[in-house]
């Protein structure tokens, strides 16, 4: 596996969960868990075997100090996860079942990560060595600050020769919570961007023209646009989800590069325990198959095995091996001795 380290910027958020399927405050309990959109990609990559490191603010308390130990006990490199004034970043789930979707509860105003701002970055040593920086939607979503944080890294990155990697990852309900332009601070961000996490609908909004994900030919349509209007852009990866049920679910996975693309056939995916992080964990297979010399296929395909083990673990972040990606593949369902 190619050397160099991987950079994360991002939130560390902790999530209580209601138990088994329950609605919250149906019972007195709530399970914890760490993630975060980043984070989540971090420590599929580091199971994977790639040298990753985390970088962001948390309050330095015990909840700051029990998500940086859980990510860090995880295989991720926390040093530059620094103590800033604010709260920690919270969410609570409540797991969907049947024909009920899961409910998400976002508590996460006036974090230590959402006060953090350009000058608490010292990005020309934090990307020192680095062979990749990896950045979501999340980041700029959450104010102002956040946004010329998310910025002046991408920035860096570009003018130090550090490709990136960007998650689409667009939540309405974080962008209109203040006076933001979401359109033209994404379009930087994937102006700025080697590889992008982001679907038809993700290409409409920043590009202001509607996009069918009808079908693979409509699906190339938007990617091409996307190329078009972005000339840095190399890799385009998305995947597909047919809702049934909460707990049956069909995905397919999907590659676009300039001169090449490929789309996986649907994966039924049933008893589902955990669908969040499923779109990290996809990120995490596409970016392992990526930086371990892997062509469209490959790529497609271990996103694809990542996404659907994902929804078989608890909590938000993918934590299999490449034995678990070839054992998918493989096909076999049987106890493993």
């Amino acid at each position: 596996m190619a050397q160099g380290r991987l950079v994360f910027f991002g939130e560390l958020l902790i999530r209580m969960t209601a138990p088994g399927n329950e609605l919250l405050m149906q019972s007195p309990a709530l399970s914890l868990h760490v993630g975060g959109a980043e984070a989540n990609v971090a420590v599929g990559l580091a199971h994977l075997g790639h040298d990753c490191a985390m970088v962001g603010k948390v309050p330095s308390h015990a909840l700051g100090r029990g998500a940086v130990a859980a990510v860090r006990g995880a295989g991720v490199d926390c040093t530059a996860v620094t103590p800033h004034p604010g709260r920690m970043g919270l969410y609570f789930l409540s797991v969907g079942a049947g024909l009920r979707a899961s409910e998400i509860v976002y508590d996460r105003a006036g974090s230590s990560f959402a006060a953090s701002g350009v000058d608490d970055y010292d990005w020309d040593a934090l990307l020192t060595g680095a062979r990749l920086l990896h950045l979501s939607g999340i980041t700029p979503a959450l104010g102002p600050r956040s946004a010329e944080a998310a910025l002046a890294a991408a920035r860096a990155a570009k003018r130090l020769g550090v490709p990136v990697s960007f998650d689409g990852n667009y939540r309405a309900m974080l962008w209109e919570a203040w006076e933001s332009d979401p359109r033209a601070i994404l379009s930087e961000l994937i102006g700025l961007a080697d590889i992008l996490f982001g679907n038809h609908r993700d290409l409409s909004l920043v590009l202001g023209r509607e996009f069918s994900g009808e079908g693979e030919n409509r699906r190339r349509e938007a990617a091409e646009a996307g190329f078009t209007a972005f000339p840095g852009l190399k890799l385009i990866a998305s995947t597909a989800r047919h809702v049934l049920t909460a707990d049956h679910h069909r995905i397919a996975a999907r590659i676009d590069l300039r001169d090449a693309r490929h789309q996986t056939a649907e994966v039924d995916v049933t008893g589902i325990v955990d669908r969040i992080g499923a779109g990290d964990a996809f990120a995490a297979g596409v970016l392992h198959a990526h930086l371990t010399g892997g062509d469209a296929c490959a790529m497609a395909e271990t996103g694809l095995a990542l996404t659907c083990l994902k929804h078989s673990l608890p909590g938000d972040a993918s934590r299999f091996s490449q034995a678990d990606i070839d054992a998918f593949h493989g096909g076999g369902l049987d106890v493993r001795r």
